[in-house]
């Protein structure tokens, strides 16, 4: 069960580059070799929709035009990404919004700042079924 890290193809909803390029680098050490990257909530079903294959969407809570939630609403309303791996990354990393994630239909939840060290292992995870939520 799962997907093994240098087969997966990964989408990163997230507004800040130096975040982004950080997730990048962790990635690619662990073996994915696609990452797909989009700068905010603005359109990310239609991008999605473009892709041949999702396996896990990282997706940032604050975000230009449309936030997180708002953004994991209409994917998940749409039936090829009602069962994709979503995981929300925030620095909202508060038990109370981990919990709301939780709630509204995330698959996981990972706390920023990210910790290097921790990151690849969390994906490796997620990628392989098991639930990551962890705040810090």
């Amino acid at each position: 069960m799962g997907v093994q890290p240098q087969d997966a193809t990964i989408l990163v909803v997230e507004d800040n580059l130096q975040s982004f390029v950080l997730i990048t680098r962790l990635l690619a050490y662990l073996g994915v070799k696609k990452c797909e990257w989009k700068a905010s909530g603005w359109q990310v079903l239609e991008f999605a929709e473009a892709l041949p294959r999702i396996d896990l969407i990282l997706m940032d809570i604050f975000l230009p035009e449309e936030d997180g939630y708002q953004v994991l609403d209409r994917l998940r309303a749409h039936p090829r990404f009602k069962d994709t791996l979503i995981v929300a990354v925030t620095a909202d990393a508060s038990f109370e919004n981990m919990k709301r994630a939780r709630n509204a239909g995330f698959d996981g939840f990972i706390g920023k700042p990210l910790d290097p060290d921790r990151f690849p292992n969390q994906i490796r995870r997620i990628l392989r079924g098991e639930a990551v939520w962890e705040p810090g």
